[in-house]
């Protein structure tokens, strides 16, 4: 082609392929600036129109990573759950941090240069015997890896959250009345007629074979999925540097050799590693072994049947685990549960009995004022009776006549009264002190609610999934 071209330059239809061709080039490329599609554009996200480099994100990454213990680090490099975890969060304080610098900006709120460098000069780590030094100032920059501008931002940031967050920081008295209504709700307590009709209290006649297929039809029994599970696992002091420098070595032969074809038990024994074995694994039935932990269970339940994941790093050592075999979530059939659909049945027809019975007692106590073999007790919100009679107790008004409904019996009730706890200063501090808790903590979500809808975040989906998916 490039040699025609060549030869044949001067020809009419060769200008004109050369020129598509230069047009194609330029098209793509002024396609790319016209849509945004340029590799160039770094912007992570938009909050408030504000945006938000990946150079930015990196950098709040970082600063993150180094607060955490090394072996909060590990874990999120070895575990896509906690990693994706973790990016989430650095991008929520970025948003947080934008939103209140775009709300100050809004609300005309500046922090001086003059009084960045008063708490500049003020803070103890740049200072030597009592007086700003610029020479600790250099060193504690240098060695943190900051600069100057790094200082100044952060303070910028911290006096303007400062100001944006005063009026929701400033402490409100709590009304007397609104101490009392919470103290009186906690210590309240009602007294209670109470008439219990239990299940099993009804016999009936065992179910027929035509009635156990119809009941299953209603009630079919599911079984969920399963799968079995092995996996090996190299022990290691992971804290220390040279029996975790050793170990991994160790760890990468063996990963080795299972890449080569032998098996987890095989690898095991070749290097003195554990080998262990489980058969029906789900997510409600997990074996006893501390490696079963939220983020392995997610990980493992996500891998396909016969796959051995790469190479994990845990606090207790390296460990390669393989899913053996997935039985899917599938419906019983109808004789390998049968058993349990006969206690199901006989349980599920006490318990219609039961409640006409109840109802019966209830449209007696409603007609005459009066309840068949009653209790009368004292209950209070946490104490007294069995928690569905303390719920009914408390949900509904003194003098009302109600069915609350168990897992074994049905309580027929009439709340007879009501009795309000005595005066105690020490505890009605204490209740103040709840109280005003959580009035600012709905303050806090409030104010935390109006600014995410105020300044939505936008997340450039290239860009994300680019350098941070």
């Amino acid at each position: 082609m490039l040699e025609y071209l060549r030869n044949a330059a001067d020809k009419p239809v060769a200008k004109v392929l050369m020129g598509i061709l230069i047009f194609s080039f330029v098209g793509w490329g002024v396609a790319e600036w016209i849509f945004g599609l340029s590799s160039s554009d770094t912007t992570l996200m938009r909050v408030g129109g504000y945006k938000v480099s990946i150079q930015q994100y990196s950098n709040m990454k970082s600063n993150e990573l180094a607060t955490l213990a090394r072996e909060e680090q590990r874990k999120i490099y070895t575990d896509p759950t906690a990693m994706a975890a973790f990016q989430d969060g650095v991008i929520k304080k970025i948003a947080s941090i934008k939103r209140i610098e775009k709300h100050a900006n809004d609300l005309g709120y500046v922090v001086s240069d003059h009084r960045i460098a008063n708490e500049i000069r003020e803070i103890p780590q740049f200072q030597e015997k009592g007086k700003f030094s610029p020479a600790a100032f250099d060193v504690v920059l240098r060695n943190s890896g900051l600069t100057e501008s790094d200082v100044a931002n952060d303070i910028r940031m911290r006096a303007l959250s400062e100001m944006v967050n005063a009026p929701i920081n400033t402490k409100i008295k709590t009304p007397r009345f609104a101490v009392r209504a919470a103290y009186n709700a906690r210590g309240a307590s009602r007294t209670v007629d109470v008439a219990t009709v239990k299940f099993s209290e009804f016999d009936v006649v065992a179910p027929t074979e035509e009635q156990l297929r119809e009941f299953y039809k209603q009630n079919p029994h599911r079984v969920a999925e399963s799968r079995n599970i092995s996996y090996v696992i190299l022990p290691a002091e992971m804290d220390k540097p040279d029996e975790y420098e050793k170990n991994l070595k160790i760890a990468q032969k063996m990963e080795d050799d299972i890449i080569g074809g032998d098996t987890l038990a095989t690898a095991a024994k070749t290097h003195n590693a554990k080998f262990h074995k489980y058969e029906n694994v789900t997510a409600n039935k997990l074996p006893n072994d501390k490696f079963f932990d939220n983020a392995m269970i997610a990980r493992v339940f996500d891998m396909d049947a016969g796959v051995e994941s790469e190479m994990i790093e845990t606090r207790d050592g390296f460990v390669i685990v393989r899913v053996d075999e997935i039985t899917p979530e599938h419906t019983a059939e109808f004789d390998s549960v049968k058993k349990d659909l006969i206690a199901e049945w006989t349980r599920a027809e006490r318990r219609k009995l039961a409640y006409v019975r109840a109802n019966e007692l209830l449209v007696d106590l409603n007609k005459t004022g009066k309840l068949a073999n009653k209790k009368t007790i004292n209950v209070t919100r946490t104490d007294g009776a069995a928690p569905a009679v303390l719920v009914a107790a408390f949900k509904e008004s003194v003098g009302t006549n109600t069915i609350a409904d168990d897992s074994d019996a049905f309580y027929v009730m009439h709340i007879a009264n009501e009795k309000m706890p005595a005066v105690d200063n020490a505890k009605m501090e204490s209740v103040r002190g709840d109280v005003s808790k959580m009035a600012a903590e709905h303050i806090r979500s409030d104010f935390d609610s109006y600014l995410e809808r105020e300044y939505p975040i936008k997340i450039n989906e290239k860009t994300y999934n680019r350098f941070v998916k």
